[in-house]
């Protein structure tokens, strides 16, 4: 992945404790700040994927066009 270089505000408290963790671990700050950034946008990815499937569930049409699909999935591993 390609690096970009930005400037960011931070409140004191977090600077404080990344400078904390990055001396303890002996990590640069920039790794800490992108692996907590991987970490969040993964849970954000997964929060998107909860809500799609929450969303599908109530809506009768889907939940239709799945329940045929299952139907079908288990006529076809019944046979074989």
């Amino acid at each position: 992945m390609a690096s970009v270089n930005f400037t960011s505000s931070l409140p004191k408290e977090l600077i404080e404790l990344l400078d904390l963790y990055a001396g303890k671990f002996r990590l640069p700050k920039n790794r800490i700040i992108e692996q907590a950034l991987v970490a969040y946008f993964e849970k954000l990815k997964k929060a998107e994927y909860a809500h799609s499937f929450r969303r599908a569930a109530s809506d009768e049409e889907q939940v239709l066009i799945a329940e045929e699909g299952l139907e079908d999935y288990l006529k076809i591993i019944s046979e074989e």
